[in-house]
């Protein structure tokens, strides 16, 4: 009798994982996706920002495959799930069938229905954005150099990224750091350090998910950077030249006489020629096919809400992992739990997807999804970090700082895949703690906007 043939859409966090916990399982396993490498995402930025190249980061999938015979591999996009015939349709117009599907495509941006701010604001999901971003650095500082204009060079030097997520904070951080250390020296006719350095965030903090305490730590740091933050700030408008900004001012004090009414919001606009967008994620579009072939339904960014088991609507052979998914965690005598959509959580779906395809063969009940934390991590800059740890019985343990900075370069080294990754990873950074160096500033020829002619006198 032939094996059964388990499908995995996705070859980030939740689909490699999948593909490790069946390694040695009687079954075949095709593991489709739309690039030829894994991406280790959390380190993206720092391709962005030039500190490292994009092969520390990535691994050919094929490479990784080599040692599990029992897997295939295909450089392809599903673009449409066939439940009644068990058939994905590749966007080139092959069909394959499964007798298990795993969907773990994951995100992309979301501009809240203004798609047209992607075309100035690029967003950071994959090594081309990633690319697309650093080219922006680098050619609004070579722009500046050779405009006359100082308005103009004003706006070449004002360098906006809208959300203070981790994402968003790392990059702001990472982006001053070049201006004030990287490329000190380097330019003879602008002064890269009094570049400005934006983070717009519209709620009323920095890294919303983290402790208030943690969220001020790092909004202190930000400030020693040199990062100007920007809280209740709401981006309305994105084009060529810059942005629109609402500044949501929050409700003054009782004792100022005021009723504690909120200021009326004011809109300011800032010249920008380098946005950066880090302010909301959707479902990959994939999402919403499966979820009408399915019947199943979906959230407001477009994840397909699972079942308990990661299974979806009535369909027990196809399981939705990662952040594709809106899933909850079941954990024993406690109310369920939105899962977080962070890669920890992504290897937890996919293992238990796989355990339960094999429990499913075997004629077992499936279990549960059961989340464990293991804390959240952000990078500020140089020795500025936050870290906050579960531990036990309610209690954490929280650091910022140089420790935090430490815990966080010595866990981002473990979890990369592949020992050369992670040796050049930790080679770069310790060059670059010393040398306030960038290994990776080289980028492709990019034609640059002509300068102001100087007037005629």
């Amino acid at each position: 009798m032939a094996k059964p043939r388990i499908i995995i859409v996705g070859g980030g966090f939740g689909g490699l994982e999948v593909t490790k916990a069946l390694r040695h399982a009687d079954v075949d396993i095709l593991l489709i996706n739309n690039t030829n490498h894994h991406l280790f995402q959390p380190l993206l930025y720092q391709v962005a920002t030039a500190g490292l190249a994009a092969p520390s980061i990535g691994a050919p999938i094929r490479s990784l495959m080599r040692a599990r015979k029992n897997i295939s591999t295909i450089l392809g996009e599903v673009v449409d799930v066939l439940p009644a015939s068990r058939e994905v349709v590749l966007s080139n117009g092959l069909y394959y069938g499964y007798d298990y599907l795993i969907v773990a495509t994951g995100a992309t941006h979301s501009y809240f229905g203004n798609d047209a701010w992607q075309a100035h604001a690029p967003g950071m999901k994959t090594l081309r954005d990633a690319f697309t971003i650093r080219s922006k650095i680098t050619h609004a500082f070579e722009n500046a150099e050779i405009e006359p204009d100082p308005v103009k060079r004003a706006a070449y030097l004002t360098f906006a990224v809208i959300g203070a997520g981790p994402t968003g904070v790392e990059m702001a951080g990472s982006m001053a750091e070049i201006a004030r250390h990287t490329l000190r020296g380097e330019f003879r006719h602008i002064d890269p350090s009094r570049a400005r350095i934006l983070l717009i965030e519209g709620g009323p903090r920095v890294l919303q998910s983290m402790p208030d305490k943690l969220s001020q730590r790092a909004l202190e740091q930000l400030d020693r950077l040199g990062v100007q933050v920007m809280l209740n700030a709401r981006v309305t408008h994105i084009d060529e030249d810059g942005l629109d900004v609402e500044h949501l001012n929050p409700a003054p004090p009782a004792s100022t006489g005021q009723n504690g009414k909120p200021h009326a919001p004011r809109t300011e606009r800032i010249p920008s020629q380098c946005v950066i967008w880090a302010a909301g994620v959707a479902a990959s579009p994939l999402g919403k096919t499966l979820a009408k072939a399915t019947g199943a339904q979906t959230d407001r960014a477009g994840r397909v809400i699972v079942n308990p088991d990661l299974t979806v609507a009535s369909d027990e052979r196809i399981f939705v992992i990662g952040d594709l998914a809106s899933a909850q965690s079941h954990r024993a005598g406690q109310p369920p739990q939105p899962v977080p959509g962070v890669s920890p959580a992504a290897k937890q779906m996919g293992q238990l997807a796989a355990d339960n395809i094999l429990r499913h063969l075997k004629g077992q009940a499936s279990r549960q999804f059961v989340y464990t934390n293991y804390g959240n991590l952000a990078t500020i800059g140089r020795l500025a970090a936050v870290v906050d740890l579960p531990l036990w019985r309610g209690k954490h343990l929280r650091m910022s700082g140089m420790l935090a900075w430490q815990f966080w370069l010595f866990a981002h080294i473990y979890f990369l895949i592949g020992f050369r990754n992670r040796f050049v990873v930790l080679m770069d950074w310790a060059s670059a703690y010393w040398t306030f160096n960038r290994s990776a500033r080289v980028v492709a020829e990019g034609e640059q906007k002509p300068a102001t002619p100087p007037s005629e006198t």
